[in-house]
């Protein structure tokens, strides 16, 4: 009987063992939309007691409606042990930790925490739907969230469909430490452009990941944004131009003002300008101004104005010594750029194109001038031409000028021609006895003075004279030599005086224009064959002025009334009033009108000498005097040399003096 009751009890605690309460199924962490429905899942097995669910520790109750909790229930089959907590609509209080709990049998499950989501509202753009911004001027727009968010969103910025950086997050603290809304600022400079542009902002959390927006359109003011242009662009200079000044604008344009190289120009209103094009366009441009009250714009260009060559800088004279290099410098100013070239004077040959010439190694040959030219421009105005001298400095060139015969024991001259650069310290005129370079030394003077016109290049010109008082024999078989010396060198020739052919015994006459005495002692046979007016002719069959051997005048008796007349190379006036001089040179064929003679007599035939040959309109003699044309009066003033038609043209030769018909006369 022991054994079969210790087999029941055995039995019976196997059994009360394997039908013990236990949890099938716990609540986990659940996270629920604000609104939403949220359930709690319960099931116990081998339990038929009492069920209840607690929230943070607080018994909702036993019944399965749960009175006094409206928006929960337990829900599911009782008899299969579920027991499921529902609560609708999910709200910010039903955050809690939950439990499910078998009060009769001791259970409780885990904790469950259910979380509440509230998904974020729209935000709000500050100054939206329109924001109204100035073009270029920097500027923040803010995007706000509204409402309790759970969690608390984050804010995005979009313009078409593309997200915008440059955004800055901020979350203002409440007191208790506590979150409200938060903020995202958005940082950026506008431009026209961005007139009417779109801008979104965007909510989003967990709550609500395709997020909310919120969309702003921006209105911006901005300064005028100016195009200029002009018709026609490329000009000739002298035509008509018209700039036109468009401009857009917010708010509209309130003004123009035109402006030329930073002048304004004067009178210029509105949108259109007309000018005349010059070449001052080229370099000035034309400028536009337009203006509202947000600010201005300025907008200029340049026209492309054809012209002709204008000179803008000369070549300069040059003066180098003989081996060195030169270069001459000029600039022409065109559109299109003009073509220069450079020639010698009267020379087409091209010698050189640019701005600048260049002569290596320049000879006495290089000397002369040289022309920088420029071909005229589309419009056929313009171009031109320019000269400069090349000066090349050298030993002086000395050349014999040619010097009339002379008569023994009367008057010579003697000329040299003297080039030279730089000028020569002196000109030097020297013989067997000595020397002479200025002033007067015995029976020798030496005048220097500048020659009418130099050769090209070569320096200034000078000629020398060497005066001869009373020639001597040995002064027609000797040489005179002319140098001259500067810093270069020496140059030298030798002038060799030739003798003029001795008088024969002839009657001498004199004409005396002055005279209109009728009664002079003349006859028919006394007449020159000419009906002009030339003056009486007083003759006299003595013969009183005759010439010695060598050549010189004598007189036989001074006192009978007949009178030696030296044959001279000038007629001279004697009615105009006295004068002397002993060689008087017809006027030089060089020499431009006005310009003296080598040798003008003027001055002293405004002179009275102590004793007078003659009285005006006299019409004879009145004073014997001697030898009265042997003495030499130097000029006050000095002409050219004369020049014989048959020789080159100066500086090239030397110049001989014309023979001249010599005046007799017998009174």
């Amino acid at each position: 009987m022991l054994v079969p009751a210790l087999l029941v009890l055995l039995f019976c605690l196997r059994g009360h063992a394997g039908l013990s309460p236990h949890f099938l199924q716990q609540p986990d962490d659940l996270v629920a939309l604000l609104g939403d429905e949220a359930r709690l899942p319960c099931a116990l097995g081998e339990y038929w007691g009492l069920v209840q669910w607690t929230k943070d520790g607080l018994a909702l109750g036993g019944e399965r409606d749960l009175p006094g909790w409206s928006r929960y229930w337990i829900s599911g089959n009782a008899a299969s042990g579920q027991h499921d907590l529902y609560i609708r609509p999910v709200e910010l209080e039903d955050q809690a930790s939950y439990e499910c709990q078998a009060t009769q049998a001791g259970l409780r499950s885990r904790p469950a925490q259910l979380h509440v989501l509230v998904p974020p509202e729209a935000p709000q753009v500050l100054g939206g739907p329109f924001v109204s911004l100035v073009a270029g001027v920097p500027a923040n727009l803010t995007c706000r969230s509204r409402g309790d968010a759970r969690p608390t969103p984050e804010l995005l910025w979009f313009r078409d469909g593309i997200r915008l950086d440059g955004t800055t997050f901020h979350q203002p603290l409440l007191k208790e430490g506590t979150t409200g809304s938060v903020e995202s600022i958005l940082s950026l400079t506008p431009s026209s452009h961005d007139d009417g542009a779109t801008l979104v902002c965007r909510a989003r959390s967990q709550a609500l990941p395709s997020g909310k927006d919120t969309a702003i359109t921006l209105s911006l003011q901005y300064p005028p944004v100016v195009t200029l242009s002009a018709e026609p662009q490329t000009v000739l200079e002298g035509e008509k131009v018209t700039f036109l000044c468009q401009a857009t604008a917010q708010p509209p344009v309130t003004g123009y003002r035109w402006a030329k190289g930073g002048s304004p120009v004067l009178g210029a209103r509105g949108p259109m300008l007309e000018v005349v094009a010059d070449a001052s366009f080229l370099t000035e441009p034309v400028s536009c101004e337009v203006s509202n009250v947000v600010g201005s714009a300025n907008r200029s260009t340049a026209l492309d104005v054809q012209f002709g060559p204008v000179l803008q800088a000369r070549p300069e004279p040059m003066s180098v010594d003989i081996g060195e290099d030169a270069s001459f410098s000029c600039a022409w100013r065109g559109n299109p750029l003009p073509r220069v070239t450079w020639t010698r004077s009267g020379d087409a040959q091209v010698l050189g194109s640019g701005p600048t010439l260049r002569l290596p190694s320049v000879g006495p040959e290089d000397a002369g001038d040289y022309v920088c030219r420029a071909e005229p421009g589309l419009s056929g105005l313009g171009g031109g031409a320019a000269e400069a001298r090349l000066t090349v400095n050298a030993p002086p060139i000395v050349t014999a000028l040619h010097s009339a015969p002379a008569f023994l024991r009367g008057p010579a001259r003697l000329q040299c021609l003297v080039f030279a650069s730089p000028a020569p310290d002196a000109v030097v005129w020297s013989w067997d006895e000595g020397f002479l370079a200025a002033g007067s030394q015995g029976r020798f003077l030496v005048e220097t003075f500048p020659a009418p016109e130099g050769r090209g290049g070569q320096g200034p010109a000078l000629i020398s004279v060497l005066h001869i008082s009373g020639t001597q024999e040995s002064d027609f078989s000797r040489g005179f030599n002319c140098s001259a010396r500067n810093r270069l060198g020496e140059g030298g020739t030798q002038v060799s005086l030739g003798r003029r052919a001795s008088f024969s015994k002839q009657k001498n006459l004199v004409r005396i224009p002055g005279s209109s005495d009728g009664s002079s002692s003349r006859g028919p046979e006394e007449e020159t064959g000419s009906g002009e007016d030339q003056g009486h002719i007083v003759h006299t069959d003595h013969s009183d002025l005759v010439l010695d051997e060598e050549g010189a005048l004598e007189t036989k008796d001074p006192t009978n009334g007949y009178y030696k007349v030296r044959g001279v190379s000038v007629s001279l006036s004697l009615g105009e009033g006295p004068g002397g001089g002993l060689f008087l040179p017809p006027p030089s064929p060089l020499g431009p009108p006005g310009t003296p003679t080598f040798y003008d007599f003027n001055a002293h035939l405004g002179m009275v000498p102590p004793c007078r040959l003659y009285r005006a309109r006299a019409g004879y003699l009145t004073t014997p005097h001697p030898r009265a044309f042997t003495s030499y009066i130097k000029p006050t003033s000095i002409g050219p040399p004369d020049l014989d038609p048959r020789t080159l043209p100066f500086p090239y030769a030397a110049f001989p003096t014309p023979s001249h018909p010599r005046l007799q006369t017998h009174v």
